[in-house]
């Protein structure tokens, strides 16, 4: 099933949800109008009737995202000093805090160069997937900015505090097999297998328990504020809420018939 977007483009094939980042001649630079739409389609993915039990986000063309469009019509332009903060809060912060509490996985194929808040969207992925000609760059400070996307947050959590700042003070490009090096991303991979390994991932995780997914995404988010004795306590909680799913019931009855398990997300 396809949904009509003009910015993006939404596919939902067999519980897989793909959207492509669809402006390939600003190399899928972020607009409002786009930021719009991707938060429609995130409306589909967070509806359990809408059937999607994974999301793969990737960009069209020689780029996954060049970062917020600057040229954009309905953007910052205007009489006075721009309101940059006040974009983030009505428009890209909330979009961010969706994919984060998403109830499902994300995948994210990044193909070509992921900048600004375009690399902070490659990164919002569980699993990244990183083409060889792909990069990453915290953009901001070459245009007297600072990090947002959630990438302050994410980056020292990632690969450090010491790298987080070289990332960002500098504003220099980071090639994809260093992204790797650094533990940034999950696998990089030649651009003509960027998609079929992205998109078999994904198809695996849409096959997956998908409450037992979306708990495990939970659990981990919390780990980086939570003691360790809360964390166990978390634990508790959603291992009993696992518990209670009809594909925990499928798991155990798959292992013991010595069967692969069809889970149904539920």
């Amino acid at each position: 099933m396809s949904y009509a977007f003009e910015k993006i483009t939404v596919d939902l094939d067999d519980g897989l949800m793909t959207l492509t980042l669809n402006q390939p001649a600003a190399l899928n630079a972020v607009s409002k109008a786009m930021i719009r739409e991707i938060a429609a389609a995130l409306a589909i993915a967070e509806d359990p009737a809408q059937g999607a039990r994974a999301l793969l986000i990737t960009g069209a063309g020689r780029g996954f995202c060049a970062g917020a469009n600057l040229a954009d019509p309905d953007g910052l332009s205007g009489d006075g000093v721009p309101d940059v903060g006040s974009v983030l809060e009505e428009f890209y912060n909330p979009v961010f805090k969706r994919l984060r509490d998403l109830r499902i996985p994300i995948v994210t194929a990044v193909n070509g160069p992921a900048a600004g808040v375009g690399m902070s969207f490659a990164l919002i992925g569980d699993i990244v997937v990183a083409a060889k000609s792909a990069s990453f760059l915290q953009a901001f400070a070459k245009i007297g900015l600072v990090p947002d996307g959630g990438s302050s947050w994410l980056l020292p959590r990632l690969v450090g505090r010491a790298r987080a700042l070289e990332l960002a003070l500098l504003a220099e490009k980071l090639p994809a097999e260093k992204a790797l090096d650094w533990g940034l991303i999950n696998r990089v991979v030649e651009d003509a297998d960027l998609l079929p390994v992205a998109t078999g991932i994904a198809r695996k995780l849409a096959k997956g328990p998908t409450k037992a997914i979306g708990y495990i995404r939970k659990m981990m988010q919390a780990s980086f504020e939570n003691s360790y004795d809360q964390q166990l306590d978390l634990e508790r909680q959603l291992q009993r809420a696992a518990g209670q799913t009809a594909d925990f019931q499928e798991g155990v009855a798959a292992f013991l018939q010595k069967r692969p398990a069809q889970y149904s997300g539920k």
